[in-house]
């Protein structure tokens, strides 16, 4: 059984999680200088408002990640040493007082994190391709006269202390919890193309902005599955829709997820109140590709597999062989909380 929680509420003060008991982060925050998160930063900072209407991007840009600042820091405390934190963040480009210029969202956190302890590992490109033939930036075909158009996002990772050591039940929930040869293989790559994003407008009632600003499902069940072990709980400072918990529920994992909108929160609550089937046909989507990817294989290779126990089935490797991933059960809401059991 697993819990998960959509709370709102202001991430610069998480005072409802206890210290350390937080083991993965995984959030996309609004992106300052995108100019649809305008009205929440300025809400949070007035100066940010300020130094818009006065042409000083550069001044507001700065203000807007010292909002963000006071998320990472609380971010901080409530992980547990040796815990993950994995943010989505694009760079914004934008024109003020007449001045286009790139504003560097990835390089400010991690400067704020690593102001803060944190180790930075190797990060992620998602790659969002446009398919529109004007996608260029510019005047057109002179030389000196157009722009990088920005196609991809940034997954940074971030981990607070050492490497994280694993005893007793923990080590065996790790184990349970490894993750195919062929996903490492993809998952494990610093660029991601096969991910594409979802629709953002909000045709439900209830939320303050138009634009949801949701991720793709599949980028938080990804990095729950790589940076985290069963039962291990995940937060994200910037709920959204709620598609964190959702990965969070399809593996195992237990979940505490912010949203400052009331009026989001509650569709993200409705959201986690699917069917079992819609996360099975997750689960089993992913089992089947295993099952393609081993039928893919030589006859020689197939021949070189080891076998998993909990499944039956052929796998690559011997860390392999006691992943076991459960289907969902039964998910009901439970005292403020949304509770996932699997069969």
């Amino acid at each position: 059984m697993t819990t998960h929680r959509i709370i709102t509420g202001d991430s610069r003060n998480l005072s409802g999680i206890p210290d350390g008991s937080v083991q993965l982060i995984v959030t996309s925050p609004p992106y300052p200088m995108v100019e649809m998160w305008d009205d929440l930063f300025s809400a949070q900072d007035p100066d940010i408002g300020r130094a818009l209407v006065d042409g000083d991007g550069v001044r507001a840009f700065g203000l807007m990640h010292s909002v963000l600042a006071g998320v990472w820091r609380e971010c901080r405390r409530v992980l547990c040493d040796s815990g993950f934190a994995c943010i989505n963040i694009g760079d914004a480009t934008r024109t003020v007082n007449g001045n286009f210029r790139l504003y560097s969202n990835h390089t400010e956190i991690i400067r704020s994190l690593e102001g803060l302890g944190f180790i930075t590992l190797p990060d992620i490109l998602w790659r969002k391709q446009s398919n529109s033939p004007n996608k260029f930036m510019g005047s057109g075909m002179y030389p000196a006269g157009a722009y990088v158009t920005y196609e991809h996002e940034y997954i940074l990772v971030f981990r607070k202390g050492g490497k994280r050591t694993f005893s007793g039940r923990e080590k065996l929930l790790r184990q349970k919890s490894a993750y195919f040869w062929e996903e490492r293989n993809i998952w494990f790559s610093d660029l991601w193309e096969d991910i594409k994003g979802v629709a953002q407008l909000l045709d439900r009632p209830g939320a303050e902005r138009e634009r949801s600003a949701a991720f793709p499902f599949e980028i938080p069940y990804r990095l729950v599955n790589m940076y985290s072990a069963e039962r291990d709980t995940v937060l994200d400072p910037f709920a959204g829709l709620g598609t964190t918990s959702l990965a969070c529920m399809a593996a195992n994992r237990n979940s505490v997820c912010i949203e400052k909108d009331a009026g989001l929160a509650e569709i993200a609550v409705n959201r986690l109140l699917t069917s079992p089937e819609a996360l099975n046909m997750i689960i089993d989507s992913r089992l089947e590709r295993h099952m393609a990817f081993i039928g893919g294989l030589p006859e020689e290779k197939r021949a070189a597999c080891y076998i998993n126990k909990p499944h039956g089935f052929p796998v690559k490797t011997r860390q392999e062989t006691a992943i076991k991933i459960d289907r969902v059960a039964a998910i009901k809401s439970l005292g403020g909380a949304v509770i996932c059991e699997y069969e």
